[in-house]
């Protein structure tokens, strides 16, 4: 750095520090109400904090705080004595990311949800109704949101008088219906900050005293009139508002919606400058570059902030005080403890259409009770499993304090868009050497059919491999511990069977329709187990090349006992957790068979990343440990990780085993994260598995990039194997729990 750019970043320090020294104090008995007023500009309001770090430095007591949207957060933290530093760490620290999304994660989800996610990982947001269909509110319904604020204000939680909290404070929403601005000053401190940033088209409105609140900035984004009316005879405004862009800018259809949301906020917000007095401090940051995504650059925006701050410092140091005035009202202003310990009563509000199904089912699945602590960590938890189950737009709680002690109120909001759901999925396999597999699946959900949570659900997948799934799923108590399915299934496989030598001898279509029974019971919140008996039939319809089976129905009869933990964070790219799964299955005459045996097939998954490295490990296996199953039973590897440099059924045997290990690093923002990896596998298909070894087993070897989205990671994998063959792969969607379902 040279001696000039050195002076440039210190000037601002040394001309704070002289005019601090030099300035007169403003008396503690003369001091002026002080207002800080903090305008809306999603992330751009970080730079709120550096404002607020400088207004510290100088010793310049804040008497009333006004915020709205991203002021509204900063100012509510600030209000309820949060110290800076504290604030700071808080948002340097923060997962931005999961703000804008309403699952609070795979983990929370039943075992029952996860069986689906492969198959069906879109979920818009679509409901059916007679009707016809309906959407959600917002794109985000902010879920988590909801659970982040109520963490950072904890210390005020049984503040429901704004005025009671260490510093007074409003938060500025606006009212949907009207277009009307609405001053927050009572009730649940997070929800209030949480209307005041409801971005409309984006969050969904928050719903309070009968009125639909958004976003504050669509009706007064920089409320220096609140301020005013509550009081203040100095205020301190920052504006972050964004400018308007010039005409050579609006050269596309987002940055032509964005103009056109800064139009209606700096028109308002101009209003409110107008009202600002000579002796009040306006405070601008040159924000230039940053947008109000830019939530990951904290620490810079946190200095933007205060060295806009310092540049106003001969304004501000008339409203400074003495050291001894300073340690007073800091001592007075610390956040404070309010006790919310022991819960001496749990109330539930909700808003659901079925009255039977209320308090019971959710009381059920909430472990926190009256007379002991409060357990936030828990109780979150607890909400977030309920979130997981499918039915709720918003699964949130908050504490008041009554005579008898701290209440705990748990609020659930139905899907409006509800009680029956779509979603959506898709999955692609090509090896660009005639293999493709292209399929496209929906499913309908129907919930809410009895007062213990009923649901038929029916999916249809179209491609390449047809499937059709319908099934009732009846839960025997409140708590689904225990659960009955009753389903129905038909699918098609067509596969390819090679010789020793790799050349392709046969396609075969195969086509399964079965009905099955299973009883259930979830075993903690990652894990159930079931005991299903399935009575069907396998038609091998065409067989083009070499016969390779007998063509005509067979029939199949048995009962399966399977156990499945799955505490995986992704579908189809985890970066923690595992996956168990064990099935035995007993096919029987007596059972409606024409073959008797016995098999197990497991699958054991592990993974776990640091720092963009993830590392993951698998085995799978299946024996069959008595009897001949026949091809419509047999294993069928090859394919995009399932031995990935062998076609899709070059490797198909009675018996398997295959282990492979991926190490992949992850790139990218957060809005669009890429991977780069290698993997290796090893297995094959036996007539026994006393027959497995190391020796006889093929190896696969290969590299893959891609990126995640929505639909799964899209990949571009190349593999090579010990037999000197090549492969590559474009895939979309898929999962390794595949291998067990």
């Amino acid at each position: 750095m040279n001696q000039r750019n050195r002076w440039a970043r210190i000037a601002p320090w040394l001309l704070t520090a002289a005019l601090f020294l030099l300035a007169p104090l403003a008396p503690a008995e003369e001091r002026p109400r002080v207002g800080l007023v903090l305008s809306g500009g999603g992330a751009k309001g970080m730079a709120h904090v550096g404002v607020l770090r400088v207004l510290e430095e100088m010793r310049i007591p804040v008497d009333l705080v006004v915020g709205t949207s991203a002021g509204s957060a900063v100012g509510a933290l600030y209000a309820s004595g949060m110290p800076v530093s504290d604030i700071e760490q808080r948002f340097i620290e923060m997962d931005w990311l999961s703000s804008f999304r309403d699952d609070p994660g795979r983990v929370y989800k039943p075992v029952r949800r996860k069986q689906d996610d492969w198959r069906f990982p879109v979920v818009p947001g679509i409901g059916v109704r007679a009707d016809g269909l309906h959407l959600g509110g917002g794109l985000i319904a902010g879920q988590n949101l909801g659970f982040i604020l109520n963490e950072l204000t904890r210390n005020a939680a049984l503040v429901e008088d704004f005025d009671r909290l260490p510093i007074p404070f409003r938060a500025v929403a606006t009212d949907l219906e009207t277009g009307e601005p609405v001053v927050i000053g009572d009730g649940n401190l997070s929800e209030a900050i949480r209307a005041s940033m409801s971005i409309p088209g984006v969050y969904a409105p928050v719903e309070r005293e009968g009125r639909l609140l958004v976003d504050g900035g669509v009706a007064n984004n920089l409320p220096v009139s609140v301020a005013r009316e509550l009081g203040a005879d100095v205020i301190i405004a920052v504006d972050i508002t964004d400018s308007l862009m010039e005409a050579d800018e609006l050269g596309g259809a987002f940055s032509v919606v964005g103009q056109l949301t800064t139009i209606m906020t700096r028109r308002n917000t101009d209003q409110q400058l107008d009202l600002l007095a000579d002796g009040d401090v306006l405070i601008r940051p040159d924000l230039e570059g940053y947008t109000s995504a830019d939530f990951y650059d904290a620490p810079v925006l946190f200095e933007l902030g205060a060295s806009a701050a310092r540049e106003h410092g001969v304004e501000l140091r008339p409203l400074s005080v003495t050291r001894k005035a300073w340690a007073a009202w800091r001592d007075n202003v610390a956040a404070r403890d309010d006790g919310a310990n022991i819960v001496s009563r749990i109330e539930i509000e909700d808003s659901l259409r079925l009255a039977r199904f209320r308090s019971d089912f959710l009381r059920e699945r909430i472990r926190q009770r009256t007379g002991e602590p409060l357990d936030t960590e828990q109780l979150e938890a607890d909400l977030k499993r309920i979130y997981g189950l499918g039915y709720y737009e918003i699964v949130s709680y908050s504490i008041s304090s009554a005579p008898e002690g701290t209440i705990l109120t748990v609020r659930v909001q139905e899907k409006s868009w509800g009680p029956n759901y779509l979603s959506f999925g898709l999955n692609y396999e090509d090896n660009f050497d005639g293999e493709t597999r292209f399929n496209l699946a929906s499913s309908l959900r129907i919930t809410e059919l009895n007062e213990l949570g009923g649901e038929w659900q029916t999916g249809v997948q179209l491609g390449t491999e047809p499937w059709v799934r319908s099934q009732w799923y009846q839960p025997l108590d409140y708590g689904y511990e225990r659960f009955l399915v009753l389903g129905g299934e038909y699918s098609r496989d067509t596969f390819s069977l090679f010789d020793a030598a790799g050349t392709r001898i046969a396609e075969v279509d195969v086509t399964f329709r079965q009905a099955d029974l299973a009883l259930g019971m979830e075993i903690g919140g990652n894990a159930e187990i079931r005991l299903i008996y399935a009575r069907g039939y396998a038609t091998v319809d065409e067989q083009i090349g070499q016969p390779v089976a007998p063509e005509g129905s067979v029939h199949q009869g048995g009962i399966a006992l399977q156990l499945v933990h799955d505490s995986l964070d992704d579908t189809f790219f985890p970066r923690a957790g595992g996956f168990a799964g064990v099935r035995g299955r007993f096919e029987r005459e007596g059972l409606g068979s024409d073959r008797e045996f016995d098999s197990v097939t497991g699958l054991a998954l592990g993974t776990e990343s640091w720092k963009g490295l993830t590392l993951t490990g698998l085995l799978y296996a299946h024996a069959v440990t008595r009897g001949t199953p026949g091809i419509e039973n047999a294993v069928r590897l090859g394919g995009f990780r399932r031995l990935s440099a062998y076609a899709p059924g070059e490797i198909t045997g009675d018996n398997a085993l295959m282990v492979s290990a991926y190490a992949s690093q992850s790139f990218g923002g957060p809005l669009l994260p890429w991977f780069v990896g290698a993997g290796f596998e090893a297995g094959n298909a036996w007539p026994s598995l006393d027959a497995a070894s190391w020796d006889s087993s093929v190896k696969s070897s290969s590299v893959f990039a891609g990126v995640d989205t929505f639909l799964g990671p899209v990949q571009l994998a190349a593999a090579y194997n010990n037999e000197d063959n090549w492969t590559a792969y474009l895939n979309i969607g898929f999962s390794f729990t595949q291998l067990f379902y």
